[in-house]
């Protein structure tokens, strides 16, 4: 077997191309026991030229990384429904304990905030601020208390389902 990353050379020696990487450096049996998703990527390359391989491992951090951004844009709404619901608040305030409790960025909740306001999910008022300009409170109106315990229902329902198809219920 060869060395992890070395170039095959093509059956016609005098070819400008190699393969890279050569097909036997990648055991699929061994991805599937180390639990990654067996990615086998071949590249032809001129010879001479820089190769880049994007490792299984990479593609694997990668895809948990795109997993994790996927539930938390499905969870935002209903956690900013959720921290309105214990009394109202301002946009970095709402942000600040999503960052924390669940490591949501501040820029998403901006847009969230503007598209919750034009839904009539809340309400706004300017108050005076001693650190700087007035600042806009939220608050939930009538639509957003019933849109809030429906996606509560609706999010319950699903998270069960999921546990139980997991085998952790």
């Amino acid at each position: 077997m060869r060395e992890p990353g070395a170039a095959s050379r093509s059956p016609a020696d005098d070819s400008p191309f190699v393969l890279f990487p050569p097909a036997n450096v990648i055991a699929p049996a061994a991805l599937a026991t180390a639990g990654a998703l067996p990615f086998i990527e071949m590249y032809l390359a001129l010879k001479g030229t820089l190769q880049y391989v994007v490792s299984t491992a990479n593609r694997a951090a990668a895809m948990t990384e795109q997993n994790q951004v996927q539930l938390k844009k499905g969870a935002l709404e209903l956690c900013v429904l959720a921290l309105l619901a214990r009394g109202e608040s301002y946009a970095y305030e709402i942000a600040s304990a999503l960052a924390s409790g669940v490591g949501m960025g501040e820029g998403t909740i901006y847009p969230l905030m503007r598209r919750m306001q034009d839904d009539g999910l809340v309400d706004t008022r300017l108050a005076e601020s001693n650190s700087g300009p007035p600042r806009k409170y939220y608050r939930l109106t009538p639509a957003g208390r019933a849109a809030f315990a429906a996606q509560k229902r609706e999010w319950r329902t699903f998270t069960d389902a999921v546990n139980q198809l997991l085998g952790e219920r």
